[in-house]
């Protein structure tokens, strides 16, 4: 199904997979690293080995940031393995320092970290607390995706790791004019107590963070679609 449906049809140069799974969020780090590297084996033999257009994400036991290192680098000889795979919301926001030995290791080793749509549900996915319905939740996400952007960059990741990438997937794309202009006018009000950041956060993210489309949530009137592009104002 996969050649058929994706791979023949677009005929892609390479199509990344990504295993959306639940090992990840193991409340257990010892369980959950297994989990991950079982995972990434199983991607290895059973995708990659089988078709030369496949590459795949590094998945990682995201609440120990230790151990998510160590997969990264045992994952990170065979370069198929193109990319790191985080929920974007987790237990501690994603720039916050005790993360970052997951940022050093994907920068060592040239590799994007990838944030996908989601939360491991630590903590409810609203700031007003539990939704009742996935209307609530999905929707939800995007915030989280402004959340993770406010995280790394505030936290200096950018500035620490310059040659970090980030990509976003599944995020949606039309909140992101908005988060750019609340983001560059509340800094430049508190720029005092993050002094590692030497421009706007909005450039951070034109420099370091690409997004996908999708899904894509942008309006049906092509006028407006452009605006919003344009807004974003990166290639």
């Amino acid at each position: 199904a996969r050649k058929t449906q994706a791979l023949d049809v677009f005929q892609p140069s390479v199509a990344i997979c990504n295993v959306l799974h639940g090992g990840p969020a193991i409340l257990s780090e010892d369980l959950s690293a297994a989990f991950c590297r079982a995972i990434n084996d199983w991607v290895a033999a059973e995708w990659l080995d089988k078709d030369t257009r496949l590459r795949a994400s590094i998945v990682v036991p995201q609440h120990s940031p230790e151990l998510s290192a160590k997969e990264i680098e045992r994952c990170a000889a065979d370069r198929r393995f193109v990319q790191v795979l985080l929920w974007e919301m987790a237990e501690i926001p994603l720039g916050r320092r005790m993360n970052w030995p997951i940022y050093r290791a994907a920068d060592a080793h040239d590799l994007p970290i990838g944030v996908h749509a989601g939360s491991s549900y630590r903590h409810p996915p609203t700031n007003l607390g539990w939704p009742s319905y996935y209307l609530e939740d999905y929707v939800s996400w995007s915030t989280g995706f402004a959340g993770v952007l406010n995280s790394l960059i505030s936290e200096g990741v950018f500035t620490e790791f310059p040659r970090l990438k980030v990509v976003l997937l599944e995020s949606g794309v039309t909140w992101l004019p908005a988060w750019m202009w609340r983001a560059n006018k509340t800094w430049r009000g508190v720029r005092a107590e993050v002094p590692w950041l030497d421009k706007c956060p909005a450039d951070y993210a034109r420099e370091h963070v690409r997004l996908t489309i999708q899904p894509f949530d942008g309006p049906p009137d092509q006028a407006k679609l452009t605006r919003i592009i344009e807004e974003i104002g990166c290639e």
